[in-house]
């Protein structure tokens, strides 16, 4: 009999926390417990996504409801608990305290481990990424529990559990795999080498309230009332991807995942318990659902990439200037900037920018979108599998 991955699916319609606290304990209990994943004595980091530091109600972070319950749910092992993750922009301090992350863990005596200090590793059995720089705090503890948000992304397609490990890389050294690894199949297998050397015993993504459109911060709360459990986190994602309605195969993260032997993907290696699948199916969710498959042509063809790839682009209604697309770009000459002088708006130099979507992904307005050229459409239209 061959072995299936579980996923525990657990219905659950408001962040109550009274509510949240009964839906992680039978999410945890479906499969083993929270001591299962721990030894006498052992320390745990909890990794939420704290991207920025923006309000629960944003649904751009883990909600603090869903962090309190699985920091309970361990203390209650006995196990010594800390917490941390690295923000896109701003300090970990500050991300903690305006997502309500660091009230929830003061509630239940859980410190901050330390994610500014960089500790370079090697990782000998890593396929492409063999040698990484990550947190301190990541390194000081034994277990790690991912607590991931279901969000789309314009880079990797959506947010998922694989990708919550990334902001174990301190600050702005985030930015220099953009720059190295500006494909997103480069760029997913290097997000696989971090995720397999750090190994979370458990992940737990928050799909309550999540976010569709223009994420992972400027897209729509997207009521899903829904919490995940998971040892592995391909069947976890690829999951995620049947309930809004995607191909697993179309998420780099998922389809290189599975080939790296990181966990399965396929509906009959997957065992759901808890809630079915199908009470939480969602064609509704806004999420491009074309294939996310880099366009590598040959010859001549290769000049028509930049018309291929989507284009960053600011919308000036919303735009207010803040300059942190600027500050977080991370090619050198910036590909966005104050071309035209600080009296105008930034924009874009499209060819230097190598479509890393890192403007978007920070701008807290929702003010950069993504523009599909009439090329890229008439080739999504006959050729849907190579643009």
């Amino acid at each position: 009999m061959t072995f299936k991955s579980k996923v525990a699916l657990i219905r659950c319609e408001s962040y109550d926390y009274d509510e949240v606290k009964k839906a992680v304990r039978k999410g945890i209990n479906l499969l083993g417990g929270a001591g299962k994943y721990l030894s006498k004595g052992q320390k745990v980091l909890l990794k939420p996504n704290m991207l920025v530091g923006d309000p629960p109600e944003k649904c751009v972070t883990t909600h603090p409801s869903v962090f309190r319950a699985i920091a309970e749910a361990f203390r209650e092992t006995g196990a010594a608990l800390c917490y941390g993750d690295s923000p896109c922009v701003g300090s970990v301090e500050g991300a903690a305290n305006k997502s309500g992350i660091a009230t929830a863990a003061k509630i239940e005596g859980i410190e901050p481990a330390d994610f500014s200090t960089p500790v370079g590793i090697f990782y000998e059995k890593a396929r492409q990424n063999k040698k990484f720089v990550i947190a301190k705090g990541v390194l000081d503890n034994d277990v790690l529990v991912s607590l991931p948000k279901l969000k789309t992304h314009a880079f990797e397609k959506f947010t998922g559990s694989v990708k919550n490990q990334f902001g174990c890389i301190p600050g702005l050294l985030k930015a220099e795999f953009h720059v190295k690894l500006p494909d997103a199949d480069d760029f997913a297998k290097m997000l696989l080498d971090l995720n397999m050397y750090i190994r979370p015993v458990l992940y737990v993504m928050d799909g309550i309230w999540a976010m569709d459109g223009n994420g992972p911060r400027g897209g729509n709360p997207k009521k899903m009332n829904v919490l995940l459990f998971s040892e592995d986190p391909i069947a976890l994602d690829a999951t995620v991807c049947r309930m809004i309605d995607i191909n697993p195969e179309f998420v780099p993260t998922i389809k290189i995942g599975f080939e790296f032997g990181a966990g399965k993907y396929l509906p009959d290696q997957i065992e759901i318990v808890g809630d079915s699948l199908e009470s939480f199916i969602d064609k509704s969710f806004d999420i491009e659902r074309k294939p996310l498959t880099s366009y590598k042509p040959s010859g001549v063809l290769r000049l028509m990439k930049n018309s291929l790839v989507p284009k960053p682009f600011i919308v000036r209604e919303k735009c207010r200037k803040c300059e942190l697309c600027v500050n977080i770009c991370p090619t050198n000459p910036k590909s966005v900037d104050w071309f035209n002088g600080k009296d105008n708006y930034p924009s874009h130099n499209y060819k230097t920018c190598i479509r890393c979507y890192c403007c978007q992904e920070v701008c807290p307005d929702g003010a950069i979108h993504l523009s599909v050229s009439p090329l890229r459409r008439i080739l999504n239209k006959f050729l849907p599998n190579v643009a």
